[in-house]
């Protein structure tokens, strides 16, 4: 009886309070759409609707000076079957991401250990190793690092002076590849201060319980430490993956993708495709090719995480 009147009593009032109640959230509604109109027509027109239009061009034979013409699929025939160059840029930028994302996030995770613990000037040198973090994808760095590392550069000169002599690094194919990791490396500033963001949320208590216990630094790291950073590790590592996948600006500035394609990342040669050669279908269809490939790798690392990753409000 007692929910049957509350039932009458809803009933009773939604006819009075409707008409009201549907203006107030009609108006809250349109208030909160002006809000992020500009976020939604930057969305839709400058998200969505590139996509879908180079989702349309993959399967069309298009120079940008003419008309598309419908091929189906074979743009990405093309890629599987017959382009060598295809597969060399698939595998430099997989050996790019599989050496120098590890690398980013151990040396980012060693300095923000190295200023979490409150010295003298730690934010001042944090802010200074996040500086590159901010430049580091510039031309004006990768010019830098071109000058840097060439026939004449600063590292030559100063290995002459120790004796020993140099080369042409840019111009190498065994080294060019070491001299942009090294240059995505020097970016670690971003996930440094991610990481030091994390250390600073794992309770100080948890290590003096294991000091007590006897537990040395590198026992309370792999005991302490790493398992509550794991999802912070986990965040970094989806993050730097991406990134790696899409360098662009490093390779096109400082190697050109040279020396015998060894530095021709898939970005690049999707440039190359595109703006050099006038095959904007066929770079639309490696676009496309690379969202799915990204796709799939972050999905298994999202998967392999349920085993991995450790969550403090997680029971057990």
């Amino acid at each position: 009886m007692a929910g049957t009147e509350k039932v009458g009593v809803k009933q009773t009032l939604k006819p009075e309070l409707s008409n009201e109640a549907k203006r107030k959230r009609r108006k809250q509604e349109l208030i909160a759409y002006a809000f992020i109109s500009p976020w939604l027509l930057g969305f839709f027109g400058f998200v969505i609707g590139p996509m879908l239009a180079s989702l349309y061009y993959s399967f069309t034979d298009y120079d940008m000076l003419s008309s598309p013409t419908w091929v189906g699929l074979s743009n990405y025939t093309d890629l599987l079957t017959s382009d060598s160059r295809f597969r060399t840029s698939v595998q430099v930028t997989l050996l790019f991401v599989l050496i120098s994302t590890p690398l980013k996030l151990i040396f980012a995770l060693a300095v923000a250990m190295l200023f979490n613990n409150n010295r003298r000037g730690a934010g001042f040198y944090t802010t200074v190793f996040y500086i590159p973090s901010i430049i580091g994808g510039s031309v004006a760095v990768a010019v830098m690092w071109r000058q840097l590392f060439g026939g004449q550069g600063a590292i030559n000169d100063f290995l002459l002076f120790l004796g020993i002599e140099g080369r042409n690094w840019i111009a190498s194919p065994d080294h060019a590849l070491g001299v942009l990791i090294l240059l995505v490396i020097w970016q670690f500033g971003s996930p440094m201060i991610i990481f030091l963001a994390g250390l600073k949320q794992i309770p100080k208590d948890l290590y003096e319980a294991a000091v007590v216990d006897g537990a040395g630094a590198i026992q309370k790291f792999f005991s302490i430490t790493l398992p509550l950073l794991t999802p912070v590790i986990f965040f970094n590592l989806i993050m730097q993956m991406i990134g790696g996948f899409l360098v662009f600006t490093q390779a096109f500035i400082t190697t050109e993708g040279g020396p015998l394609d060894r530095t021709l990342f898939y970005a690049l040669y999707l440039y190359e495709r595109a703006f050099q050669n006038y095959q904007m279908g066929y770079a639309s269809a490696m676009a496309w090719m690379l969202l799915i490939v990204v796709a799939i790798i972050t999905a298994l690392i999202f998967y392999s995480s349920k085993k991995w990753v450790y969550y403090e409000s997680e029971k057990g």
